[in-house]
């Protein structure tokens, strides 16, 4: 269960955009070790303090989910409470047709390396009964500018239904299906989303309904401005 002890939390893509907002706001309450592709000089003065941080590149989904694994023995751990598979990529279609490349790099990223940290890291969150969230997105449903991406988080979305069955009693597991968010995320993608940026969710309001929704182990959840107009960055659980 959730409690109000220290929780060891594993955020993947937490050096940057919602992965780094998510670890900001749990920094004070819980400890973190956080994974990104960037070497550990080059985001030391990004990482919130006591936070571990583990090299892992997602483009190489084995090597990604042994470095993880490795990662949380080296950090001292002996098992997990909570694992954020959040680490993704995207790249914008030109003319709607994504290129063999793109959409090799893109469902390895956000699919296929999942799928193997996920399996990976099952035995340490068994030992915690913890809770595995899936970050997906409102693009699962389907984005006629980033298809590739879009079968990417619809592919988590049905992943996170199949190991909730599959280990229901050993851990928790959800998605969460974040909406556009004032990140570098678009512009890594190469989309330009114009006068619609202003309408995007600030990154740390996102951040408090990832955490409210993670504590509550509810799935799927979908984290847009219906969600906050109804109050979902300041009310519900706190993890």
């Amino acid at each position: 269960m959730i409690g109000a002890k220290p929780r060891r939390i594993l955020i993947t893509g937490g050096n940057s955009g919602l992965g780094l907002a998510l670890a900001q706001k749990l920094a004070r309450r819980h400890s973190l070790l956080l994974s990104g592709r960037k070497s550990q000089t080059e985001v030391a003065e990004i990482l919130p303090p006591g936070a571990g941080y583990v090299v892992a590149d997602h483009g190489d989904p084995e090597m990604s989910a042994r470095a993880l694994v490795r990662g949380v023995r080296d950090f001292g751990w002996d098992g997990l409470d909570n694992a954020v598979l959040n680490a993704g990529t995207g790249f914008v279609a030109v003319g709607g047709v994504d290129s063999t490349d793109a959409i090799r790099q893109t469902l390895d990223v956000n699919l296929l390396a999942v799928m193997l940290q996920a399996q990976a890291l099952y035995p340490l969150l068994r030992k915690s009964s913890g809770t595995l969230s899936l970050i997906g997105s409102v693009a699962h449903k389907g984005s006629a500018s980033i298809p590739a991406y879009a079968a990417s988080k619809a592919g988590l979305h049905g992943l996170a239904r199949a190991l909730r069955s599959e280990w229901s009693g050993d851990i928790s597991v959800q998605v969460l299906h974040p909406g556009p968010a004032k990140t570098d995320m678009h512009d890594k993608a190469g989309y330009d989303p114009g006068r619609m940026r202003a309408l995007f969710l600030a990154p740390d309001d996102v951040a408090a309904m990832m955490a409210s929704a993670i504590a509550a182990r509810r799935s799927p959840v979908t984290l847009s401005w219906v969600k906050y107009l109804n109050g979902g960055a300041y009310t519900g659980r706190r993890l």
